[in-house]
């Protein structure tokens, strides 16, 4: 029986996406992103920071045009991965290998959200500091 492993994801970008190549001269980026979840009881809130890696030409224009706050819809699959640290640890990273990345707002609406954001938690005496925001 064959499987099925997709995944759509509409969530905001937590920092900067960062652009790095590999050996061979293709484009990787990562980032994370914060999608809230569904919680049924009450005024609840959980968010779940999903990592997520895109390749090539997306990689590319994810880190032109996206930056902490971007409202992004990523397309993709799971993917499990294992490695071994610098200080020889072994590790294991779950992410979403993306195939597209939608770009979900009018550029600059991205620093209205935030100050929104900002302004909201002032009202609220929430610490608005950009450390405690999920983007």
């Amino acid at each position: 029986m064959a499987g099925l492993n997709r995944v759509v994801l509409v969530g905001r970008i937590v920092r900067d996406p960062e652009l790095k190549k590999t050996n061979s001269g293709a484009s990787v980026t990562s980032f994370t992103i914060a999608v809230d979840n569904v919680v049924k009881s009450g005024n609840e809130k959980s968010t779940s920071f999903i990592p997520c890696t895109c390749w090539n030409k997306t990689a590319e224009n994810v880190a032109k045009y996206c930056f902490k706050g971007s409202l992004v819809g990523v397309d993709g699959r799971i993917v499990q991965r294992s490695y071994e640290d610098k200080s020889g640890q072994k590790r294991s990273v779950v992410e979403v290998v993306c195939e597209t990345v939608q770009f979900l707002e009018k550029k600059g609406s991205t620093d209205q959200v935030n100050d929104d954001l900002k302004s909201n938690a002032v009202h609220e005496g929430i610490d608005s500091s950009d450390d405690d925001l999920p983007f």
